[in-house]
């Protein structure tokens, strides 16, 4: 059985939590911290997970995606 280390701390001030790891929480409430030892093997991204939101910042639409790879293709039949 895979047996990992767990240490779980269960009122713990958001305040003191590094802002990447406390997110949306109110820095005036309190949270469980639970730190889990994952092993020391990073497990890979598949591939479309790798890239998965790449370009999300953009915003662009299914539509304005569509004509600009249209775009593209159209150069390299010229």
């Amino acid at each position: 059985m895979d047996e990992r280390k767990r240490h779980i701390v269960e009122d713990y001030p958001a305040e003191q939590l590094p802002p990447e790891l406390r997110g949306d929480i109110d820095p005036s409430h309190h949270a469980r911290v639970i730190v889990e030892d994952t092993g020391s093997e990073v497990p890979a991204k598949s591939g479309w997970r790798k890239h998965f939101g790449a370009a999300a910042y953009r915003n662009t639409s299914i539509e304005e995606a569509v004509a600009r790879i249209r775009e593209l293709r159209d150069e390299w039949e010229k």
